[in-house]
């Protein structure tokens, strides 16, 4: 290892000094150095092999016989943008196909917690996701997840990870830390399995990933701070931003298809003129559709440079920030000698669509599209079968028994549009024959859990408030994270049976059923969350979703990136799970209804 980092070094030097011909030269660009903050004209830069050898105003002592010459003329040089936080699953891709799409956005490093995968799977879904991620032509790190289950007691999940398996992960190649961790009233009730898992990461060096999904920064948010996360995506406000820099921790601003932070988090720069070095841009959760049509951290990058954020601050955000975070801004996150030579050329900052991009030290998209092969994954039978109901369900199974008496209050998850909390509403409903029906009028629908990994046959049934349904309809989804059973939002008893027993034929994913009719659908096979089929084609099979919703009568904003985390019982108010409705503020089980 030694002697071929002396190698390595022994050429970058040569090729700098002119003694060796540079692989690739890109000349006339204007360098934005992250490092310096600056943007600085006619710079030209050598590469040779997969490092920047040479960045200064002429490498044309660099030049060989067989040196490929780039003319940048005049458009900006880049780094690399670097996804801060994420999950792959989100996308509904496997690492290879996200990759293919992201690429050409700009992306060339992404830092990656799959613990969806790994509430199915456990550490050998991990471990496939890891063995994945070392295949691709850009660096994807991974980070072992903390929480699995993400609340222990109050779901049940496919698998589980604890202190052992996470010491066991982080001796692997390609793990930089620990996920996050979402069990934040385990760290300031000071929880034995969350702090020996904090402790493993401690012990080998890692970061730790922080979530602290609470509005309340008294005393649990500092005893959280002290109990070692070093980051947090769960911001929603300026304050939320504010709390985190000044306890230590990197506040990451999430602009992923749902999650819109980054605009309120941008404003402890703008305003109170924080620190930018202590933010890091974020996506958490991308939709295929938006990866297709949109893009990847480039568009977290104009979020932010369109609500007053410089271009090369914001860009600071995306990469130096990132890299320095986990340790590596020796090997990436700007254009400088010794670096990997992930380098994008840009026409406009503020626009941020890159026109080329080279990985290390490859040309790998041009103009929006992927100019290089990726090597296929194979994955196992067992990661392709993981959908057991145990039994055929009927509308009888979505019936929401009534308490005895007349009018009664029904605890009811309220969604938020574009943001990951929900509100606990409190509704007055009136009994039908015994059991509490849908009312449109007031947009009430009902939602239901549905076990799905070890067969039990349970449903648990609710109320949901905000989809806007106005016709017979129902959704499922096994992407409902963290748990990833099966959940089901409908008007209807009978279409709701006949969505969940659809998509457990199909092997998971998520499915629209409109009177009486399959509407729209995504196959997600791998894990139940995940395609191996292109990202475009998966982009359309989920947008085929979103017009199912559409046709329902719901306008929200990606409603089924919301959908899928009603069951997430680590982030408030209200959410449901497998063992029944929990109010997260308080990380107890409370009744659906309640006498009036």
């Amino acid at each position: 290892m030694t002697d071929s980092i002396i190698e390595r070094t022994r050429l970058l030097v040569d090729v700098a000094m002119g003694r060796k011909p540079a692989d690739l030269v890109i000349r006339n660009g204007r360098w934005v150095s992250v490092q310096s903050g600056e943007i600085i004209p006619n710079t030209d830069v050598a590469i040779v092999g997969e490092r920047i050898a040479y960045v200064g105003p002429d490498a044309s002592h660099t030049l060989g016989e067989h040196t490929r010459l780039i003319d940048a003329a005049g458009r900006y040089l880049t780094p690399g943008l670097l996804d801060g936080h994420m999950h792959i699953e989100s996308g509904m891709l496997t690492v290879t196909e996200f990759t293919r799409a992201v690429i050409p956005h700009g992306t060339t490093a992404m830092f990656v917690d799959p613990h969806e995968i790994a509430n199915v799977f456990g550490l050998q879904g991990v471990k496939l996701m890891v063995d994945e991620a070392a295949a691709q032509p850009i660096h994807v790190w991974v980070q072992v997840p903390s929480c699995v289950p993400s609340a222990p007691g109050l779901e049940t999940p496919g698998a589980s990870i604890g202190p052992q398996e996470v010491a066991e992960a982080m001796t692997w190649p390609g793990i930089i830390g620990l996920g996050e961790v979402m069990n934040f009233p385990g760290v300031f009730l000071g929880d034995e399995k969350m702090h020996a898992e904090m402790t493993a990461a401690r012990t080998a060096g890692k970061v730790i990933g922080g979530h602290y999904a609470s509005p309340d920064l008294g005393l649990p948010f500092h005893g959280y701070a002290a109990g070692g996360p070093e980051d947090d995506h769960e911001g929603t406000r300026m304050e939320d931003a504010v709390a985190r820099v000044r306890q230590g921790m990197k506040a990451m601003l999430r602009f992923g298809s749902a999650w819109h932070d980054v605009a309120e988090g941008v404003r402890a720069i703008t305003e109170m003129k924080l620190d930018p070095r202590r933010f890091i841009l974020c996506t958490d959760d991308s939709h295929s559709e938006t990866l297709v049509n949109d893009g990847h951290v480039n568009r977290a990058v104009r979020q932010a440079i369109a609500h007053g954020i410089p271009p090369v601050i914001a860009l600071q955000m995306a990469t130096l920030n990132t890299a320095e975070h986990f340790g590596l801004s020796r090997e990436i996150g700007m254009i400088a000698p010794g670096r990997y030579a992930d380098i994008l050329l840009v026409n406009d900052l503020a626009e941020f669509r890159p026109e080329l991009v080279i990985a290390r030290g490859k040309v790998v998209a041009e103009n929006g599209a992927l100019l290089i092969e990726l090597p296929a994954f194979p994955y196992p039978d067992w990661a392709t079968h993981s959908v057991h109901l145990g039994q055929q369900l009927t509308a009888a199974d979505f019936r929401l028994e009534a308490l005895p008496g007349g009018r009664q209050i029904a605890n009811v998850i309220g969604v938020i549009e574009n943001q990951a909390p929900t509100r606990r509403l409190q509704m007055e409903v009136e009994p039908q024959n015994g059991e509490i029906r849908v009312d449109l009028q007031r947009d009430l629908a009902k939602i239901a859990l549905v076990e799905r990994h070890r067969g039990t046959g349970g449903v648990q049934v609710g109320l949901v408030h905000g989809f806007g349904f106005k016709a017979a309809c129902a959704i499922a989804s096994t992407v409902a994270h963290d748990s990833h059973h099966m959940v089901v939002v409908g008007t209807d008893e009978t279409h709701m049976a006949l969505a969940a027993n659809r998509l457990a034929e199909l092997g998971g994913g998520q499915i629209v059923v409109k009177d009486g009719e399959v509407i729209g659908q995504v196959a997600l096979p791998i894990a139940g969350l995940m395609s191996n089929q292109r990202a475009e084609v998966v982009a359309q099979q989920a947008a085929s979703v979103l017009e199912g919703f559409r046709a329902c009568g719901c306008t929200l904003n990606n409603p089924n990136m919301q959908l899928s985390l009603l069951a997430l019982v680590v982030i408030p108010e209200l959410r449901i799970s497998d063992l029944g409705l929990v109010d997260v503020t308080r990380f107890e089980f409370i009744p659906v209804l309640e006498k009036g």
